[in-house]
Parts: C-alpha cells; structure tokens; sequence
C-alpha cells in the first residue's frame, strides 16, 4: 500500500487542512452569491472529486470562489436560481472547448494588470456588500450605492441600539479580527485554520449568549440540487445570459490559470499543464452546471494551504472533496448553528485580500500606466459591472500597448543650404500622426523638403494617406515638390 501510494500520510493530512480552509469557505460564498449554503458545499465536493483527478495542476484545489460571489449574485437576482445551473454548465462546456482548441496557454497573455484590477473591483464590491450582512441591513443592488451608502447603514447600526444589529456587527468584527490576529499567535494554535477557528468561535459566542442574529438556513443536500429545466435552457436566447456566459467564462479560467501560475511557485513538482487544467475546470464546471450549483474556480488560499500543508500529490485534493461530501451528507444540520455575520466577516476578509495594494504602489513607482489600467479596471466594476469593468481594462490594455508600440522618431537636418533633410523611422502610426505633423508642419514653407521613409518598420495606412496630403500641400505652397524616399 505504502509503496503504490508513497505520499499517503503527507496527502492525508493535506486533505484534512483543506478540508478545514475550504468548509467556512464554501459556505460563506454560497449565502453571499444569494443560494443554499448546501450548493457552496456541491460545488466544493465536485472540485475536489472531479476536477481533482484530472490532469492540470496537481496541487491545485478548485472550489466555489469569492472572486465570482459578486458575478453570481448579480446573475441569480436578474435570471433567477433555476438558470444558475444553465449558466455554469455553458461555461463548463466553453472551457472545455477551450481546452481542446489548446487556448489555454494564451490566457497567460492577458495583462496582469486587468486581472489584478478584475479581483480588486470584485474585492471592493464584496466588502462592500458583506459589511451591510454584518451590520445587519440591506444591500443596495448597484455597486456605487453600495459604497456610498455604507457609512450611513454602518452608523445606522449604532444609533439604533438594536440588539440584533449590535450583536450582528460584533460577530462580523470579531471574525474579522481572529483572522487579522490569527497569524501572530504560536504555531501550535494556528494549526486549526483561520477561517475555521473564526467561524467556529462566533458560532460558539453566539451559542453560548444567546445572540439574536441570523443563522444559515439548512434544507438539506439533495433538497438543495436542482438540474436545470428545459425551461431554463430557454433563456439562452437572452443575450444578458449570453454576456453573463462569456464573462463567467473568462473571469473564471483567468483566475483558475493565474493561480496555477501562482501555485507552480510554491513548489518544485510538476508544472501546470494550462490546456488540461482549462479542461479540467470546464469538466467540474459542467458537473456543477448540470447540478444546478455554483461555478467553480481554483482557489489560491485553498491551493496555498495544500502546498504548505505538505501535500505531494493530487490525492489531497480529492480526499478534501470526500471529506466535504461526508460532512455534507452526515452533518448538514450543524450548518443551520453558523451565524450569517461570522460569514460575512469571512469574506469581507476575503474582499480586502483580493485588492492589491503593495501591487498598486509598486507598480505606480515603475509602471504608472500598468497601475492607471488596474485602478480603472477597478473602478470601472464598482461603477458600472464586472463584464463591462473587464472589457474597459482590456481595451486600455490593448490602447496602451498599441501606443508604446507605435514609437516613431522624426530626425531634421537643415544645414542652411539645399532641401532639409526629415527622417522618419520607427512604427508612425495613426497614433502618433499628431506628433508627426505638428512637426513636419513647422517646417519652413520657401524650402524643398527630402522626406526618408527609408527607416520605418511599419507605415499605417493613416499616416501614409496623412504624410501624401501634407507632401502636396507643402508642394503647392513652396518652389520645389517634397521628395519622398521609401524602403
């Protein structure tokens, strides 16, 4: 046994940990994405299970993600839960697509800057929204009325002297400091998972005390799987549920290769394989599609725990999915003791790690147009989006690439005698044709002009259209025709 499985004990007790990080996880995501708590734990159990012993990234561990609680929400309140499943399981099949067309690699390409500023926009909206759980009010539905009216609920919960909301705020803040806090005490304590412990303490504080403050409503593992209908599939002529496809899509399998790239750092093992692990998530994801659950993602604080936990193979991973299922089918009713504030101190945690600081500053220290891209992006789905957030920031990519690609320089020579001599060489694109004639206007009108193209690497066809006509009107103004050199 020992010698077909060389790594049981080390995978074994990997499991366990992941087991511990990813419970308070799943279920926290699950009732802020606005679904049965039982649904966060379906989509843990299929990536574990069935993600997990797929090629890809061997240590990566793949669950329900906070980074796609925002994009979830939003899509349940407009499409409604039945067409949750139809959505997941169309990005599923998209992955896998994906995959087999060997995309996966090219994921790699998007600027790290749209991803960052994606997962801090995501970051902010959830905070957000967690902290109006804990304070005990409702939720705007935009993420502009989120933040703007958040002192005002947060105050509001103070004033009132309400118990239910004092005792709500003092779970979430509680949660939040034992995560905060967790680090810095001995290591035999920290052994038990932050998230864990946090929830495990609110959950006892709010026993113990008798606290008036919600609790996670339980109905059960299969009460809560819920295949979608035809009826459901049906909404797929919406083109709102066609861009939320595409955006749970491209969201998703960024983030899942990001962190493998994340992950491959941690470890000396195997490498990530980026086309089997797109197929690999696309596999879960149709699973939990086709079980109405949540869509998944690779999960970097999961996968972290694993590789510090001292996991070797990707027998953890599935082990921690058993785990999930045994707890599921064994225990669900110890869900129904877990306080809604504790959660929402999980995950405003959660929120606060996705955001980039350090990245901000050091990249407005040596790339300030890297760091104007994430903050947009940022900004751009707090106001508007998460689809239409993401879009802006790839095309500012895109834009600024385009610009820094486009460098051009205009050498003049005018030795007081005879035609000035004007050399262009570089990329002269429509995006530097302003710069361009500003400065061969500035020429002298009375003197012949020798303009040498002889030195660019790319002509547009703007700028040659635009460097014709300035040629004719420079002709028809001076004594002699401008004489053009080419390559």
């Amino acid at each position: 046994m020992m010698t077909k499985f060389p790594h049981i004990r080390q995978d074994f007790a990997a499991s366990l940990v992941v087991f511990l990080v990813a419970l308070p996880l799943c279920v926290g995501v699950a009732v802020a994405s606005g679904v049965p708590a039982e649904l966060g734990l379906v989509t843990g159990i299929v990536g574990g299970i069935v993600t997990g012993l797929m090629r890809g990234s061997s240590l990566q561990v793949s669950g329900p993600a906070a980074g796609l609680t925002v994009l979830v929400y939003e899509a349940v309140q407009e499409f409604g839960l039945p067409v949750l499943g139809v959505l997941v399981l169309a990005t599923g099949l998209l992955q896998l697509l994906m995959g087999a067309l060997r995309l996966g690699r090219w994921f790699r390409a998007i600027s790290v800057s749209v991803v960052e500023g994606m997962l801090a926009g995501i970051g902010l909206v959830l905070i957000a929204g967690q902290l109006y759980a804990v304070a005990d009010a409702e939720a705007p539905a935009s993420g502009l009325e989120k933040i703007a009216g958040l002192p005002g609920a947060l105050a509001g919960a103070g004033a009132a002297g309400s118990t239910e909301a004092l005792a709500s705020v003092g779970l979430g803040a509680g949660t939040v400091a034992v995560l905060v806090l967790w680090r810095r005490l001995p290591r035999l304590v920290r052994t038990v998972p932050g998230p864990l412990a946090a929830v495990g303490l609110a959950t006892l504080a709010a026993a113990v005390f008798a606290l008036p403050v919600a609790t996670v409503e339980v109905k059960g593992l299969l009460g809560s799987v819920q295949p979608p209908s035809l009826t459901a599939f049906g909404e797929l002529a919406d083109v709102g549920v066609l861009a939320t496809i595409v955006a749970f899509t491209l969201i998703a399998s960024a983030e899942s290769l990001f962190s493998a790239a994340a992950v491959d750092r941690l470890h000396d093992g195997p490498r990530t394989q980026y086309d089997k692990e797109l197929m690999a998530q696309g596999a879960g994801n149709t699973v939990c599609g086709a079980l109405g659950a949540l869509p998944m993602t690779a999960v970097i604080v999961r996968s972290s725990a694993n590789v510090q936990a001292g996991a070797r193979t990707k027998a953890s991973r599935v082990m921690h999915g058993v785990w999930l299922l045994l707890f599921a089918a064994l225990l669900p009713a110890t869900l129904a003791l877990i306080p809604i504030p504790a959660l929402a101190g999980i995950l405003v945690h959660a929120g606060w790690k996705l955001i980039p600081f350090r990245g901000i500053v050091s990249l407005w220290r040596g790339h300030r147009g890297e760091a104007l891209i994430l903050v947009v992006t940022a900004l751009s789905i707090v106001a508007v989006n998460m689809f239409e957030g993401v879009l802006i920031g790839l095309a500012l990519s895109v834009a600024k690439t385009a610009w820094e690609a486009s460098h051009v320089k205009l050498e003049v020579i005018d030795k007081g005698a005879g035609p000035i001599q004007a050399y262009l060489s570089g990329n002269a694109t429509f995006l530097r044709l302003p710069k361009i004639l500003d400065s061969l206007e500035a020429l002298p009108q009375d003197r012949p002009v020798e303009l040498d193209l002889s030195g660019l690497h790319h002509l547009d066809h703007a700028c040659r259209t635009a460097l014709e006509n300035w040629a004719e009107r420079h002709s028809a103004a001076g004594t002699e025709p401008v004489r053009v050199t080419a390559h």
